[in-house]
């Protein structure tokens, strides 16, 4: 680091403005001055790189120049474009942190199958988006008349309402991902209890849902239909008779001990910069690490987002068999982006752009930070209930909401999120703890952020230190501790199921 750049491999082709600098400032790694003024968080030439030749960022090729790019030059969308990635080298990665033999705690429900929450709520989840305000309508009952008042146990009643389960195939890829996606939520340890609401004539019936299996193990769950009830008013009266008995059940479990492998943390990132890739990304990398070190579990998904980088994660796969099963995610999302219309370098957003990203090879490289360095120890399905401890993979769209209600769907009971530009967002049931790439933004959003990773680059901080300061963080937020999303109320509408096949 100089104190105009940062240069995040020797063999990197560029350097990463630390502030915004002028024209004619002098860059030291390109012993040249800039040509033009280049934002904070952008790529700056330190070489010449001719027209073809690939760029590198992280020692990993970012993509090639469209034109002849000079030292000291602005490299971005102008000069560099996606081409060719197959032909990677393998990444430089720190080694698994050494840990201590004392196995950090923390107070969380324990769930009779094994399964630990972090929070204790209750449930209202809808089979179809037609009883999406009955069991709005139901919460906002309960909420009115102090019904958790007797249940000092309970955190709050969450409607799950959402814009599908009709309108689809019954039978077709969508359905079963609909399909679990539901069952998943109704699982989730952070629910104490679930009442189950449709409508009646919907494609995603309930006897689908809870017919022949129990959806938990607990048997804390009730299921109806507006229709068979006899229509809005007699459901809600019946539903707040339901949310008792669930509630009598849900609050007799109390926060008891629990060690850190129980734990299931979503990892995601959102709105991302060009800090994310050096800063939160790779604290959370050594969180995530030291989790899977202690037993727990951790799950990467966004698979549009690990695109060109996917050979750093095949490279960790435990088997051949785990690799291959990725492979087959990216083989399927290119058919699936293609046949719609789109590209996997559809992505960066024009946000992520704007803060220095230029192809989805660099953002990729960046996010898979996030999974530090342990071992791939499974690749899964969207909403597919999560059975291996480590690091896994969670396939989803990299639309945050959407790949987060994956996670926690897949029995997430924890979620760290990291951005750049300022993402806000939160996703009841689970707690979702933001990351701050850098410091003005944590500043100007100081409200919505849980942790500020930008003194990595303002202070010197470093990233072992602040992954362990996240770590300490996450079990104090798994105690109990709100986080400023929660603080804030979100969770109404960040529940988004991966709409896959044609609405009819």
């Amino acid at each position: 680091m100089t104190r105009d750049v940062l240069l995040l491999h020797p063999n990197d082709s560029v350097a990463i403005a630390l502030s915004d600098l002028k024209a004619g400032t002098w860059i030291a790694p390109a012993n040249a001055a800039l040509q033009q003024d280049i934002p904070r968080g952008h790529k700056v030439a330190i070489k010449t790189v001719g027209p073809g030749k690939p760029v590198l960022r992280y020692g990993q090729i970012i993509g090639q120049a469209l034109e002849t790019i000079s030292a000291a030059e602005h490299v971005h969308t102008h000069n560099l474009g996606m081409g060719e990635h197959g032909d990677c080298a393998p990444g430089s990665f720190e080694q698994m942190p050494e840990i201590s033999c004392e196995t950090p705690m923390f107070q969380g429900y324990h769930r009779i199958d094994g399964h630990v929450g972090t929070r204790n709520y209750i449930g209202i989840l809808t089979s179809v988006n037609c009883s999406g305000s009955v069991a709005q309508f139901i919460a906002q009952a309960a909420e009115r008349i102090g019904f958790l008042d007797d249940f000092p146990n309970i955190d709050g009643i969450v409607p799950i309402v959402h814009g599908t389960g009709c309108g689809m195939s019954g039978t077709d890829e969508g359905y079963a991902t609909l399909l679990r996606t539901l069952a998943g939520y109704a699982q989730n340890p952070n629910f104490g209890g679930i009442l189950l609401i449709g409508l009646g004539c919907e494609v995603m019936q309930i006897a689908d849902l809870v017919g022949g299996r129990p959806i938990r193990a607990d048997g804390v769950l009730r299921y109806m239909t507006i229709q068979h009830e006899g229509g809005t008013k007699a459901t809600i009266a019946k539903g707040l008779a339901e949310l008792r008995g669930i509630a009598q059940c849900a609050n007799e479990i109390e926060r008891a001990p629990a060690p850190i492998s129980r734990l299931t943390v979503g990892l995601q990132c959102g709105g991302s910069d060009g800090y994310s890739g050096i800063t939160a990304n790779p604290a959370l990398g050594v969180a995530s690490d030291l989790i899977v070190a202690h037993s727990g579990t951790t799950i990467l998904s966004e698979t549009p987002e690990i695109y060109g980088a996917e050979h750093l994660l095949t490279a960790r796969a435990r088997t051949p068999e785990i690799a291959a099963a990725l492979m087959e995610r990216i083989r399927w999302w290119e058919d699936y982006t293609a046949r719609n219309g789109g590209e996997m370098d559809n992505n960066p957003s024009p946000g992520n752009t704007r803060g220095g990203l230029t192809t989805i090879l660099e953002k990729s490289l960046g996010a898979v930070a996030k999974s530090g360095s342990a071992p791939l120890q499974g690749v899964y399905r969207f909403g597919e209930r999560i059975t291996t401890r480590g690091l896994v993979f969670m396939d989803s769209p990299g639309f945050d909401p959407c790949s987060v209600t994956g996670q926690v769907a897949s029995g997430a009971n924890l979620i760290v999120f990291t951005t750049g530009r300022g993402s806000v967002s939160g996703y009841q049931p689970v707690p979702c703890i933001k990351l701050a790439t850098n410091s003005e933004m944590f500043a100007r959003m100081s409200d919505d952020m849980d942790l500020n990773c930008g003194d990595i680059v303002s202070q010197g901080t470093s990233v072992a230190d602040k992954g362990r300061e996240l770590l300490a963080l996450m079990i104090r937020i798994a105690n109990g501790e709100h986080t400023r999303s929660e603080a804030l109320g979100f969770g109404g509408v960040e529940f988004v199921p991966w709409q896959i096949g044609a609405m009819m």
